[in-house]
């Protein structure tokens, strides 16, 4: 048995997240043990490429990991995910960082046993990207026994300007059904209560159609929820609205991006919807389910954003009074069409539209979640507060987080909980 360590670091979206835990299976069953050492034996940093910031951070934790390698010839440092799958960064690595033993990228992330294998002998670049390669039952080791991740489709095809994600994860490609509902099956046997189906643009998974893989999934035994993640607005059909109302295990929750509130700026985007044909959609959700959860992402300061075409975004947000948005500043990212594009507006104007859609969102927050206080919320017990050691926590199945005091026992159940205070992001509550 070996006792050499492996440290797994993850940056970005819940797809990494669950790249991470296949490339933690494969280190154990080669016989890695898991690690948060600085200087384990082995040290992956699964990137993102989505914003500047992140990638800056990787070169930054890359560049503090030269000393420990310095002190220990053998360790071996890897970089792989989104980031990694750029040619550009790939060469900047290879020049600048001469301690990386290894990089490869999301097409390569089965071949892990090999790459670590032949780094220990040369350094290995491996990012060759293969459209329509799945490869199935690779190991998972997952951070929760109670809730899951299930990726059913790779990739994307909408090429948004200002996106990455299809230039390094490829176009898209869904997993068989039957693979699918193996995995699931596997979770439920494991005691894993809640999934969540994961895709760059989930709803437009082929074979079945995706509402009818979310009544596949939902009948099976042992799960008592089923929630996606992320969904395009111009494949959100009648269908999966249907779907969702209807069947009791299917959350009533909903993240529909935006991005944008004026139309000009959406075409700029090519995000191929309008705003009036977003709020249709939201209408039309609502109609179906008064009570649904609503997120959704911003982007502020994309190129040809103006002040007018901000303000069309705030009036949007306060339309549709989401429960929690998740925010950006535009990031310029290099092979997009969208980097050549100047900008309308100077950052510190960007970064005060920033402030004022988010202090917006956070009343908005606020008000949707003081409205729960004394009802009485489903929540799935998931384990101990972050926050408070001897408080259990949870989510409601609108994804609200619910802390509150109760025994061991009720992890990995759903109990009946009182809201006895809102806060703008969680809510604190009592057992019925």
């Amino acid at each position: 048995m070996s006792d050499k360590t492996a440290r797994v670091v993850t940056y970005g979206c819940q797809q990494n997240e669950n790249d991470s835990e296949r490339i933690r299976g494969m280190l154990l069953e080669m016989g890695y043990i898991l690690s948060d050492s600085a200087d384990a034996d082995v040290v992956i940093f699964n990137t993102c490429a989505v914003r500047d910031n992140a990638e800056k951070r990787v070169y930054g934790n890359i560049g503090a990991l030269k000393a420990f390698k310095d002190k220990k010839p053998g360790m071996l440092i890897g970089i792989c995910g989104c980031m990694a799958q750029q040619q550009h960064v790939a060469q900047h690595v290879k020049k600048r960082f001469p301690f990386v033993d290894f990089v490869f990228g999301t097409g390569a992330l089965h071949r892990l046993p090999q790459i670590l294998y032949s780094a220990e002998k040369q350094r290995v670049f491996d990012t060759e990207m293969k459209d329509g390669e799945i490869v199935e039952n690779l190991p998972h080791n997952r951070q929760s026994t109670v809730t899951a991740t299930v990726s059913v489709m790779y990739g994307c095809n909408n090429f948004c300007t200002y996106c990455v994600v299809p230039h390094v994860r490829g176009r898209e490609r869904s997993r068989e059904p039957g693979d699918i509902l193996r995995e699931v099956e596997g979770l439920a046997a494991q005691g894993c209560r809640e999934v969540t189906l994961l895709g760059q643009n989930v709803n437009s998974y082929q074979g079945i159609g995706f509402p009818e893989l979310l009544e596949r999934v939902s009948k099976v035994d042992g799960i008592g929820r089923v929630r996606f993640i992320s969904s395009h607005p111009k494949d959100i059909s009648d269908a999966l609205i249907g779907t969702m109302a209807n069947n009791p295990k299917i959350c009533n929750q909903l993240h529909l991006p935006f991005q944008a509130g004026s139309n000009r700026v959406l075409t700029d985007m090519n995000r191929r919807y309008t705003r009036e044909q977003y709020l249709d959609i939201i209408g039309r959700v609502k109609g179906k389910m008064p009570d649904v959860a609503l997120t959704s992402d911003i982007i502020v300061g994309f190129p040809t954003e103006t002040e007018e075409d901000f303000a069309q975004t705030l009036d949007l947000v306060r339309e549709v009074e989401f429960d929690m948005l998740f925010t950006f500043i535009y990031s310029k990212r290099k092979g997009t069409p969208a980097e050549k594009l100047p900008p309308a507006l100077t950052e510190a104007q960007i970064k005060a539209n920033f402030d004022r859609l988010v202090a917006v969102q956070n009343a908005i927050s606020l008000k949707k979640n003081k409205a729960l206080e004394s009802t009485v919320q489903r929540v799935l017990v998931e384990g101990y507060s972050k926050s408070n050691e001897s408080a259990l926590t949870g989510r409601t199945e609108g994804a609200k987080i619910v802390n509150f005091i109760g025994d061991k026992s009720l992890i990995g159940e759903f109990a009946e909980v009182r809201i006895t205070h809102a806060a703008t992001w969680s809510l604190t509550g009592e057992i019925v």
